[in-house]
């Protein structure tokens, strides 16, 4: 994707249009939280069974070219639509509501106060997607990754950070 070449477990595809060898576009993986172990392909989710998106962290690599890295949208674009004052988080962590009337309204940046770049996500606020949900991005080169989880596993957001970390090195070893 890109110009950059990721290791990806077949099974941890969840498109079966995207499995297959080469360059792509897009490709969107899930994998077992807290393992980072992709699901059973043969485990298909029924009416009675449906899958639990709390037990999974879902992965979308693309290519970033028409996009602005996240820090370079968080000093230019975003201050425009932030109210003026942060609240804290749990455990180190910093929000930062978007406005209402805003095109991100009813989100939050949720963010690491001593190292924004290690842990920065937007999140909608619970009630408006049931529990919420986050998205933390990341660069590699010209690949933008995208994760999404729960936004009730904020209260572990170190463990959070630190599977994100695990499972980039492991789709990008030389990241």
């Amino acid at each position: 994707m890109a110009g950059v070449t990721f290791n990806i477990a077949p099974a941890a595809i969840r498109i079966p249009v995207q499995r297959r060898p080469g360059t792509q576009e897009r490709v969107d993986l899930a994998y077992l939280w807290p393992s980072l172990t992709p699901p059973d392909p043969a485990l298909k989710p029924t009416v009675g069974a449906p899958v639990d998106p709390n037990q999974r962290l879902f992965v979308t690599i693309a290519s970033g070219d028409d996009t602005l890295p996240l820090l370079e949208r968080v000093q230019t674009i975003y201050p425009r639509y932030l109210a003026p004052e942060p609240t804290a988080g749990p455990d180190g962590l910093t929000l930062r509501d978007f406005r209402d009337g805003t095109p991100y309204q009813g989100e939050e940046l949720v963010f690491e106060q001593a190292a924004p770049e290690h842990f920065l996500a937007r999140c909608s606020r619970k009630g408006v997607t049931n529990s919420g949900t986050c998205l933390l991005e990341r660069r590699i080169g010209k690949a933008d990754i995208t994760l999404r989880f729960p936004r009730d596993w904020l209260s572990d957001w170190k463990g959070v950070a630190n599977g994100i970390d695990r499972l980039i090195a492991r789709l990008h070893p030389s990241s």
